[in-house]
């Protein structure tokens, strides 16, 4: 696990550097506030340890805007102090530090402390991706989805790119559990959700979002690309062949694809995906559509 140590005195550094690495830690360190957040942005550490006193940038602020970014607020920040002074650690605590070290250190307290934070850590991160996972098809589920899409959507209007976003439906699925039973429609839904997955890039993310229905997030891709995996995904499907005791089930899936140019937030986006995908339903099923665009491919 990795610690990044931010603080503006070589020695202590030095000092804490040592004794962590005792405990097979990967430890960086920063030298000032703005190097700190650019390291943390950088390497997403598992735990900071951060000096309250540094010139220009002091560690209460480096820790409210830590608490600002999406991808480094859960990061636990212990606070560094010269000083055992009661109102510091009051003002720390309540801008989200888990705990307090005071300096010099003692090197068993200083273990001790980051051993229990990092525990923590790794039990919340348990947690949290069992709570963004569907469980039956282990795919990231509706919660998780709806951070990537808001992730995507603040780095689109930083840097004024596209990325493109599908939905999909399985066809006349209701029927498959109706005449097998759910253990049939469950196995159908794996299978689909392994599909998708193999036809997905690194950086895509397919996802569960509801009963039958998946989604995939494409970044940096317009709808033309992104209808390309779209049809793709429902070539997949369409070739599926489920064995049981009862026989063998094949399914079909319909798309909607939209991308960011023409969307006004991301509930938009994700309408004009769904509406994509009703007239991929309207058109008789096993097809994919563009929004605005009728056939896609």
């Amino acid at each position: 696990m990795k610690v990044l140590i931010i603080d503006d005195d070589k020695t202590s550094q030095t000092v804490a550097k040592a004794r962590l690495k005792k405990e097979q830690l990967e430890v960086l360190c920063a030298t000032d506030g703005p190097e700190g957040l650019t390291v943390a942005a950088e390497t997403k550490p598992d735990l900071i340890l951060l000096d309250v006193s540094m010139p220009g940038m002091s560690g209460f602020d480096v820790c409210k805007q830590l608490k600002l970014e999406p991808e480094l607020y859960t990061i636990p920040v212990i606070f560094l102090t010269a000083a055992d002074n009661t109102d510091d650690k009051i003002r720390g605590l309540a801008l989200g530090a888990v705990d307090y070290i005071t300096k010099p250190f003692d090197a068993f307290e200083l273990r001790a402390r980051v051993k229990a934070a990092l525990r923590t850590k790794r039990f919340e991160d348990m947690l949290m991706e069992r709570a963004h996972v569907d469980p039956l098809t282990e795919l990231p589920n509706r919660r998780a989805l709806a951070q990537h899409l808001q992730r995507e959507w603040a780095r689109v209007e930083r840097q004024a790119a596209t990325f493109s976003f599908i939905m999909m439906d399985l066809d006349r699925f209701k029927e498959v559990n109706d005449r097998y039973g759910h253990s049939v429609g469950d196995q159908v839904l794996k299978e689909v959700a392994r599909v998708i997955s193999d036809r997905s890039r690194r950086m895509d993310v397919p996802s569960r979002y509801g009963g039958e229905e998946f989604a995939i997030l494409v970044p940096n891709e317009a709808a033309g690309t992104a209808a390309r995996l779209a049809e793709r995904c429902r070539r997949g499907i369409e070739k599926l062949c489920i064995h049981f005791d009862g026989g063998d089930v094949q399914i079909t899936a319909s798309f909607g694809v939209a991308d960011s140019t023409a969307a006004k937030s991301p509930e938009g986006l994700i309408e004009m995906a769904d509406r994509a995908l009703y007239d991929a339903k309207e058109a008789g099923r096993n097809t994919v559509r563009c929004a605005g665009q009728g056939v896609s491919v």
